[in-house]
């Protein structure tokens, strides 16, 4: 507006005096800002970030502020986040009170595990007016591993320890038989089995007592991860392999839970890593560390090594929870002699993945010819994915077929069931 007045003073000279009135004032003004933002104060800023973050899930980040102005000022933050986010327009935008401290939050979500390295905090501060902008800059440059999804593995055991398992839809499975025996009496918590209800104990406390019963323990479970070409297929910027590594390191959690062991191989054309079956207290921490180190192999998986290995390494019959991947029956039936077996030593699950790309192509209204012939060839994949677990039924092979969102839920739900069957 300055400026229109010192145009229009060319053409009206009374004008140029109220122009020169007003810069000097714009002038006084960016002064008094400059003085109250680069004299008066400062700002402090801290980022506080976990010791490692969990693969697939949304870890919180918190960066502490603190305002030593002695007036409200309005803040941009500007945090360097690792290159693997690709997110070039983070920017979080606050006002402090004056005095004050505050502490701002904002979540990661990495999709992959590895390194993640943190660079510079900065913060942008504009002072009362806002025509001045103070950068200040903390140098908080931190490395940060990323490891498959141990939050994901706590949820799931604070439910397990108090049977609340199925508020993230794992199903409450009838036991057949009696392979249980009494372990103490306790106070009842929702989620108990009604029917357990000790009414001698009940009226003696004054409260609902429940008697515990325990399952059959220290039975094998091993969780076989197959690291091969077929693995690295993406879903929502994850490959199969994080998803059969997260699934991985949360039953192998529960079966702890459930004083059974827990053991682990990885394998592609030969053994990556084998982990002997136990319930030791480091027994999650060594799955754990494994775990974050796997990578996908672009060979083909050789079934053949793995129940060679399997035969010489494990000698007690064992849960096997395999995590592979079939896209036809055909690439199926090339392993299928070799999984029959590990079947007849073993109590064998093949676990594998739905191609959900295919199910939103089936569920889509077809517009013209090609969509038509698309959809003839998604349905007979979809199809073939069915002809599979008909087909490991067959020779009594145990299977789940499962969306990878869905692939940790199905998996503990397979685990409880072959429990409460007595099949291990």
């Amino acid at each position: 507006m300055n400026v229109v007045l010192f145009i229009l003073a060319f053409v009206f000279p009374f004008l140029i005096a109220i122009a020169k009135i007003i810069f000097l004032i714009i002038m006084a003004l960016v002064a008094g800002d400059i003085l109250s933002v680069f004299i008066s104060g400062k700002i402090f800023g801290n980022r506080q970030t976990p010791d490692r973050l969990s693969n697939g899930d949304a870890n919180e980040i918190k960066i502490h502020l603190e305002n030593h102005y002695s007036f409200p000022v309005r803040i941009s933050i500007i945090d360097e986040i690792p290159f693997q986010f690709q997110l070039r327009d983070f920017e979080i935008n606050d006002i402090l009170p004056p005095r004050s401290e505050k502490t701002v939050r904002y979540f990661l979500k990495p999709v992959k595990r590895g390194e993640y390295s943190f660079g510079a905090l900065n913060i942008y501060v504009q002072g009362l007016i806002g025509f001045v902008s103070r950068r200040f800059i903390f140098d908080q440059g931190k490395m940060v591993e990323v490891f498959p999804s141990f939050l994901q593995m706590r949820k799931y055991e604070l439910l397990a320890i108090s049977n609340r398992l199925s508020e993230l839809g794992i199903k409450k499975i009838r036991k057949i038989g009696n392979n249980m025996e009494f372990e103490q009496i306790k106070e009842y918590v929702q989620g108990d089995d009604m029917r357990s209800i000790n009414w001698k104990a009940t009226a003696r406390k004054g409260n609902f007592m429940v008697n515990q019963f325990q399952d059959e323990k220290s039975q094998q479970v091993y969780c076989l991860i197959d690291k091969g070409r077929s693995m690295k297929m993406p879903f929502e910027g994850m490959t199969l392999l994080d998803y059969a590594i997260n699934a991985s390191l949360v039953i192998s959690s529960i079966a702890l839970k459930k004083d059974d062991k827990a053991g682990l191989i990885t394998f592609s054309s030969k053994i990556a890593s084998f982990l002997p079956a136990d319930k030791k207290s480091g027994q999650i921490n060594k799955i754990l560390q494994i775990l974050y180190k796997e990578k996908t192999a672009y060979l083909e998986s050789d079934s053949e090594m793995l129940y060679a290995n399997i035969r010489n390494r494990i000698n007690h019959r064992s849960l096997l929870l395999l995590f592979t991947n079939f896209e036809t029956l055909s690439s199926m039936k090339r392993q299928l002699r070799h999984l029959r077996k590990l079947a007849a030593d073993h109590l064998l699950v093949v676990v594998f993945f739905e191609n959900t790309e295919l199910k939103v192509l089936l569920e889509k209204r077809a517009a013209n010819t090609e969509d038509v012939y698309l959809k003839t060839i998604a349905e007979k994949f979809a199809f073939e994915k069915k002809m599979i677990v008909k087909e490991l039924q067959k020779y009594g092979i145990h299977s789940i077929l499962t969306a990878p969102q869905n692939l940790t839920v199905n998996t503990i739900n397979k685990y409880l069931e072959i429990k409460a069957r007595n099949l291990i």
